[in-house]
Order: C-alpha cells, then structure tokens, then sequence
C-alpha cells in the first residue's frame, strides 16, 4: 500500500514528464518532419532542431524543400538556409525556379537567389518571360519640320530578360527611351501629315534603334495607340516674333521723336539766346544815340529821318502780318 509521500512523488514526476513532453514537441516540429518524410525528403529531426538554434522557422525551409523535390528540382536545407539568411525569399525563389522549369525557361538557383536579393521580383519575371507584359507611355509632345506639334501615345509589348535582371534597367528607361524615339521621329519628319498618314513609321523607327539595350527587358513590339494634332508652334513663333519686332521699331520710333523733341529744344534754346542777345543790344541803342549828340555825330534831323523810316517800317510789318494768306479779300491771292 502506497504512502502520501509516494503518491507526491507520482504527481510530481507526472507533471515532470508533462512540461518535458510539451516543451520537446513545442520546441522539436515533429509534425513538419512527419511531413517531409511522408513527402519523400530526406530531413533529419536533427537538422529541424538546428533550424530552430539558428533562429529560422523551420517551415520556412522544409515547406519550399517540399515543393522543390515534389517538383524534381535539387536541392538541400543548407541552400535555402543561406538564402533565407542574406534575406531573401526561399518561397519565391522555389516557386519561380519551379515555373521556369515548366516554362523551359534556363534558371538555376544560384541566379534566381541573385535576382532576389538584388530586391526584383524573380517570380513576376519568369512570369513575364512566358506572359509579356505592355507598358503603356505617357502623351508625348513632338513638333515636326512645319511647326504642327503631335501628341503620340505609345503601348511597348516587352519581356523580362532573366540574363539581365541583375543590373539591367527598369520600366522608367524604356518608357523614357520610346517617348526620345518618338520625338526624333516627329522632329525629322518634313510635315506633320507625314506622321499622321504613316503612325508605324514612329513605330520601325524606334525599334531600329535597340532601345532595349542595357535593360531588364526586351521589346517585343512598340505600337502607336493614339496620334493628335496639337498647337501650331511655328505660327506662334512666327506671331511672336511679329510682335518682338513691332515692339523694337516703336522704341526705335519714340527714340527718333525723342531726338527730334530734344533737338526742337536745342534750336528753341538758341532762339531765345539769340533774341536775349538782340534785346540786349536794342538797350544799348539809346546810350549810342546819346553818345552821337553829344558828340555832334548825329543831328536832330538825322534822328527824325531815323524815326520815319522805323514808323514805315512798323507800318509795313503791321499791314503785312494783317494781309491773312487764308483771306479771300486778299488780292495777292488772286
């Protein structure tokens, strides 16, 4: 018959084995290798639990590997671990090298791994390889050689190009390399009608000149979607320069007039000179006179013959500014 004591001692190592079992399956993820070996991967209980001391999610590892062996592809933990690790994406890269192969496209692990930690999406690219994606431009404005400004949109069917994934450039180049080919285009064509009745000669065009080249795609084709006549920029040109020069002969013109006013002036000045110097002589007439009785050079019958001549010629000059030249009574008219 068992003790109080014993019965204790039961309890204790009960809940003992308990918290070990909980813990040890907690910490071991026997459900997962149960999986992998129900799978067909050759996993270690051991190698989960070293997972684990490492600090990464043991499914996160085993679940790809899974995939990747159900799929025919090799591959070990110590691939997926290094890769997951520099922090990539082990389940994308599985996925992706998996539709490579069925797309019998040429991927090995260690460029999708590459593609992904250069931060592109390695499975979006081989599915761009199989399905082709259309990148779609903004309006570009492009003026021809008779100043008719078009307005051209462009959809650009293109590839991902796995060699050139790390490295290559992205979907801002291609857009902005076509939208340089249509410019060029418009701008070498003659006239604008050029351009309108022919769209696809924007397209061989733009094409011929291996726009793709250092990117991470390939064109496969560059079709104009819409074409529309804009402003006519040489007609604007043409006003505007109109208007430069009108506004550069009217400063000619006020600097001609201003000139003129100024040399008016000038003459205007010389007048009143020349009239103060007359008035100023006129005064000093008297003094003379005097001077000449005094000195008995002038005598009084000289001063008024003097005066008569001044009255006729007063006379003369009065009658004279009186005679209008507008006048009809004026008989010198007739």
């Amino acid at each position: 018959m068992t003790t109080g004591l014993e019965w204790w001692a039961i309890v204790i190592i009960a809940v003992a084995a308990f918290i070990f079992i909980v813990i040890f399956f907690s910490f071991v993820p026997v459900r997962l290798w149960i999986a992998t070996r129900a799978s067909g991967v050759k996993l270690k209980i051991i190698s989960l639990i070293g997972m684990r001391l490492r600090k990464i999610p043991p499914a996160r590892i085993a679940n790809p590997l899974i995939k990747a062996v159900k799929a025919g592809i090799e591959m070990n933990t110590d691939m997926l671990e290094q890769h997951y690790l520099a922090g990539g994406n082990v389940d994308r890269v599985v996925d992706a090298l998996i539709a490579a192969q069925k797309a019998d496209i040429p991927l090995d692990f260690k460029r999708a791994t590459a593609i992904d930690l250069a931060g592109r999406d390695v499975l979006t690219a081989v599915k761009m390889s199989v399905n082709p994606k259309v990148i779609e431009t903004p309006i570009v404005a492009a003026i021809a050689k008779d100043g008719i400004e078009l307005r051209a949109k462009a959809k650009v069917t293109v590839r991902a190009n796995i060699d050139r994934l790390v490295g290559g450039a992205g979907e801002e180049t291609i857009i902005a390399r076509v939208g340089e080919g249509i410019v060029t285009t418009v701008g070498s064509s003659v006239t604008h009608k050029q351009v309108l009745e022919n769209p696809d000669l924007i397209s061989k065009t733009v094409l011929s000149k291996g726009l793709d080249s250092g990117t991470a795609y390939e064109i496969l084709s560059i079709d104009i979607a819409d074409v529309d006549v804009g402003r006519n920029i040489g007609a604007q040109l043409q006003i505007d320069q109109a208007q430069a020069d009108k506004k550069i002969a009217q400063a000619k013109a006020e600097e001609r007039r201003a000139m003129a006013v100024a040399k008016e002036q000038e003459m205007q000045a010389a007048v009143q000179e020349m009239r103060a110097k007359v008035v100023e002589a006129e005064a000093e007439i008297p003094k003379a006179m005097a001077e000449a009785f005094r000195e008995g050079n002038l005598g009084i019958m000289d001063y008024y013959n003097m005066k008569n001549v001044m009255a006729d010629t007063k006379m003369r000059d009065s009658i004279a500014g009186a005679a209008d030249p507008k006048d009809e009574s004026n008989p010198a008219q007739e």
